[in-house]
């Protein structure tokens, strides 16, 4: 056993009202920058629909994630390092501007300058690419709360998995919100794909990041992530991805999607997991099987062995504790309602859901029956299979058993809550119905509706003194240079104090300085400049040499 912790998110879809505040909250945080416009780190879709980019789920067009050999063996479905040598200077199998859409302003100057004339002045829509003038075609979210459906929806390449007569009945028969980030997986397809090797897992919570320094813009791990979360900039040449605001993470505090969140339906917690078997869980043979697989993966933080285990692999004790009360544990493992997003993907990932119910209590309400009662709910659920396998298919592999267990215990539990707020008597019978308790019932019900911040977010902070500077390892990768990784020597308070300032920290005020600022920021010192924090306009000190007399620095 080799124990690890990963931080994970669980998603409560019944609770997205899809407001898109988290999307906003991201963008203005981590992609307000030149060459970035069209990127959302978080986005929020509709289903059914495409999707952002749009089709993304058609793995036989976009060749992402992995896949299995005549032998039983992980291969990326995009191909190993020789095809990748073959085509590492013509990548074809990549989203194009238009699969996203090309982003825009309006001209809103030409309202303001217009001389008084007869006719009211427009503000057309500018490219913000060519700042020239576009035509709206396209948007993150065009299929927002089905907008030309059937004609757009039919596109969605789950739909192809549940029958043709859906294309024609689906948009009368439920429709909900898909909030979506980096999964960072515990076998992470990008990190594979890459040449350069700038995709990196941390070691002390499971983030995967971009090293900006060694990134090269091969754009392979664009292809290789089969959920498309990893974009290109195309002003710095580097590629992006969310970062699970490591920032913020690092001194307890919730991701920035997290903390706006306005339906309060996200859970961040600690997973602990057996490295060991993380191969093991991505090879499983059967997809249908994988969920389970997985599920089995994560190691019981009460189990004393456990505990042992991880001490003994230097995982801190509050970080011990923090599994013991994570959230994500709970929806995950205890209560088992929570699903992972296309696992047949084999990424293994970490940001997990709660399908919605409100499908099945939507339609059974248009019935006229009563839609609290669980007699009714457990046979709407198992009558109404057009909703159940498409949430199959996006959840268990088409598998329709665990989804049909989820929505059960959901159904259960507002059953059983609504005697308690009516204050008529419990019926222990309906949690029995779906193999709980009582207790297990209310609790999930309270971790569910009523928790507190603090409950819904157990972050422990970052150990320092474990990651020597968290991110000075990872983000200076050269050796070649003063200041690079064990060149900082010992200052008055040990290793590494003798160096500059930590990068981790240095990006979150140059962060901060850049929102607030009305120039570009710009990094002090050291000659350091991380292109993450560059927002693509001139050149930013650090960024090329010196010039000389008109010439570079030799």
């Amino acid at each position: 056993m080799k124990p690890m912790a990963q931080l994970a998110m669980v998603m409560n879809l019944d609770k997205c009202i899809g407001c898109h505040t988290c999307s906003v909250t991201c963008k203005q945080t981590w992609t307000n920058r030149a060459g970035v416009e069209y990127v959302w780190f978080n986005n929020v879709e509709t289903r059914p629909g495409q999707g952002y980019p749009r089709t993304y789920e058609d793995q036989s067009k976009w060749k992402g994630g992995w896949t299995l050999d005549r032998k039983g063996r992980l291969k990326l479905k995009g191909g190993g390092r020789y095809r990748k040598l073959f085509t590492i200077f013509d990548n074809p199998i990549l989203p194009e501007l238009s699969d996203y859409y090309e982003p825009w302003t309006y001209d809103y100057e030409t309202l303001t300058t217009a001389p008084l004339q007869q006719h009211t002045p427009v503000a057309r829509p500018k490219s913000l690419i060519t700042g020239e003038d576009t035509k709206i075609t396209w948007s993150a979210n065009w299929d927002d709360n089905l907008a030309g459906a059937p004609e757009l929806a039919q596109h969605d390449p789950l739909l192809k998995q549940v029958g043709d007569k859906v294309k024609f009945e689906f948009d009368r028969t439920f429709m909900f919100y898909l909030p979506r980030i980096c999964e960072h997986c515990l076998n992470p397809a990008c990190m594979a794909s890459c040449p350069s090797g700038a995709i990196y897992k941390r070691t002390e919570d499971g983030i995967v990041l971009v090293d900006q320094d060694k990134c090269r813009g091969w754009r392979m791990c664009v292809s290789g992530c089969p959920y498309k979360k990893i974009y290109f900039n195309h002003r710095t040449g580097k590629a992006e991805k969310c970062t699970f605001c490591f920032p913020r993470m690092e001194v307890g505090l919730p991701t920035v999607c997290a903390e706006t969140c306005v339906g309060r339906l996200r859970y961040i917690g600690v997973m602990l997991y057996d490295a060991d078997a993380v191969a093991a869980v991505a090879a499983t043979p059967d997809d249908k099987d994988l969920y389970a697989a997985q599920r089995d993966s994560f190691l019981d933080p009460f189990d004393p062995a456990v505990i042992a285990e991880c001490e003994k692999a230097g995982i801190p004790r509050d970080w011990i504790e923090a599994a013991q009360n994570s959230p994500v544990y709970a929806l995950i493992n205890k209560y088992r309602v929570a699903l992972p997003l296309h696992p047949e993907y084999r990424t293994v990932p970490m940001v997990w859901y709660i399908p919605p119910l409100s499908p099945v209590v939507d339609a059974l309400r248009d019935t006229g029956h009563d839609a609290e009662d669980h007699g009714n709910l457990f046979a709407a659920i198992e009558a109404l299979r057009i909703p159940v396998e498409y949430l199959a298919e996006l959840f268990t592999a088409g598998d329709t058993g665990p989804v049909n267990d989820v929505l059960r215990k959901l159904a259960a539990m507002r059953s059983y809550m609504r005697d308690i707020n009516m204050g008529r008597d419990t019926q222990p019978e309906i949690a029995a119905r779906v193999g709980m308790s009582e207790e297990d019932v209310y609790e999930m019900y309270r971790l569910l509706a009523l928790a507190k911040y603090d409950e819904r977010y157990v972050i422990p902070p970052a150990h320092t003194e474990q990651a020597h500077g968290l991110e000075e390892l990872a983000t200076d990768c050269s050796l070649d240079y003063d200041g690079g990784p064990g060149m900082g020597g010992w200052g008055p308070f040990g290793e590494t104090s003798g160096a500059p300032t930590p990068v981790a920290v240095e990006n979150f005020r140059m962060l901060q300085n850049r929102q607030t600022a009305d120039s570009s920021s710009s990094v002090k010192g050291g000659g350091r400049v991380n292109l993450l924090n560059w927002d693509g306009r001139g050149t930013t000190e650090g960024l090329m040499p010196e010039r000389n007399g008109g010439k570079h620095r030799k």
